[in-house]
């Protein structure tokens, strides 16, 4: 997989404050734990050690955030990407809403983590999805039917079409569902002050530094081995002068985070997740009386398609749209305007307006888009799958697991009991088989 170059187009790079590049890793350490990846699955595992007095050290091949961590969307939403029916075929009624009710957690840890290490991240409150055809209508009816009753959450309410028109100003949307509890925020921005809380908190960060392989010795203690990048971001301009140079990290734990960008550092990992493309536009600033009378409540806005969009406000009145997913694993010929051409067809009224930002990113999604948690030995742990969940789903997964390696692995192992498949056609076949089959979604979204 080819990764997406650090771009001076994201917007999220362009409005996030400068940071300081930690040093990449040379000679060897040691470490209670070591943590691979420095998105937020792994900053969330490490604040969550440190604060149990676990020494930890984690590692990021490129800077804090560089991948889907600092490029997503932003949506702090409810629950899994796969239904809570199908949750309950694969655990069991009362497995399933456990799994709900943690990602309620989820939302709330977000939450409380913003205020208590007071991050500068432009948090917003409210989302909403909303319906396209006739037939979502009556699924976001029968989705707020199944929330108030079987799963006793009261947060959200329906939005009939002309209250909607008022809070979204497109001719689009026939209904919406809003959710009082969810939000949205700068990704990178609360990354990056994840990123503080850890090291605060007594975590050691080496950035520019790729974990190559890893063994687990007869006693238990397992060899992370790392090469110094020198690759994008301020960490490769740090660390270009030890560019090339070897590490190893000596843990008691080793925790893989790096989910779409592990690479061959866990190949029975890879098997299970599938990285998708997907983009996202920035306009120009606008008149904050314009940029509210897109979003009149500031929510962010996801629609209920396979081949989904979504959008929202910036703190500076951008609109930032993105969807266009792409399953074939290449970056798709003039993204920006195939993007804006889907923000116009949502809001005619932004012809007149730039394009000042355009960048793409990698989610992981599972076969059943269900999280991927789990363990690869009695001490290597991993998080996974988030499915297009992450922004709120890695907090809280960063907390089961610390709790598992203190020994208390209950939580942790309600989302480890989820069963997963490896995704058909092996390395040479499973992306075209997958692109075939998300045609038949694709048309459904036309019906």
């Amino acid at each position: 997989m080819k990764p997406y170059p650090e771009s001076d187009l994201s917007y999220y790079a362009a409005s996030a404050p400068p940071q300081s590049p930690a040093a990449p890793l040379q000679g060897t350490v040691s470490a209670d734990v070591c943590v691979v990846g420095g998105g937020l699955a792994g900053l969330a595992s490490a604040l969550e050690l440190a604060e149990r007095g676990q020494r930890v050290v984690v590692l990021e091949a490129e800077r804090v955030g560089w991948g889907a961590s600092g490029r997503s969307g932003g949506q702090v939403l409810f629950g899994v990407a796969a239904s809570q029916d199908k949750l309950e075929k694969l655990l069991g009624a009362a497995q399933a809403r456990a799994v709900w009710d943690l990602t309620l957690a989820a939302v709330e840890w977000t939450r409380e983590r913003i205020g208590r290490h007071r991050i500068d991240c432009d948090w917003t409150p409210g989302q909403m999805h909303v319906a396209v055809r006739p037939r979502q209508v009556a699924e976001l009816a029968a989705w707020q039917e199944e929330l108030g009753g079987k799963l006793d959450y009261h947060a959200t309410r329906l939005v009939g079409r002309e209250e909607l028109r008022q809070l979204v100003d497109s001719p689009r949307y026939l209904a919406g569902l809003l959710d009082a509890r969810g939000g949205h925020l700068h990704p990178l921005k609360y990354t990056q002050g994840l990123a503080a809380a850890a090291r605060a908190a007594g975590v050691v960060l080496h950035e520019g530094t790729r974990a190559v392989a890893w063994t687990r010795e007869p006693s238990g203690t397992v060899v992370v081995r790392t090469l110094a990048t020198g690759g994008a971001g301020a960490a490769g301009i740090a660390g270009a002068a030890g560019a090339g140079s070897v590490g190893e990290v000596r843990c008691q734990h080793l925790v893989l985070a790096g989910n779409a960008y592990l690479g061959g550092l866990a190949p029975a990992l890879a098997r299970k997740i599938m990285a998708v493309g997907t983009y996202i536009v920035a306009t120009e600033k606008m008149d904050p009386a314009r940029a509210r009378s897109l979003i009149s409540n500031n929510a962010a806005v996801t629609d209920l398609n396979w081949v989904l969009d979504y959008f929202r406000l910036s703190a500076d009145h951008r609109l930032l749209f993105g969807g266009r997913v792409s399953y074939s694993g290449l970056d798709p010929f003039n993204t920006a305007r195939a993007t804006r051409a889907r923000m116009l067809a949502v809001y005619p009224q932004l012809a007149d307006l730039a394009i000042e930002f355009s960048w793409g990113g990698y989610v992981d999604i599972t076969m059943n888009r269900a999280p991927h948690f789990g363990r690869l030995a009695p001490n290597v742990w991993f998080l996974q799958g988030f499915s297009g969940h992450g922004m709120a789903l890695t907090g809280i997964a960063g907390k089961l697991l610390a709790e598992a390696v203190a020994g208390s692995a209950e939580r942790f192992d309600v989302f480890a009991r989820i069963p997963h498949r490896d995704f058909p056609g092996g390395v040479a076949l499973r992306r075209p088989a997958l692109v075939l089959a998300m045609l038949w979604y694709r048309l459904r979204d036309l019906l």
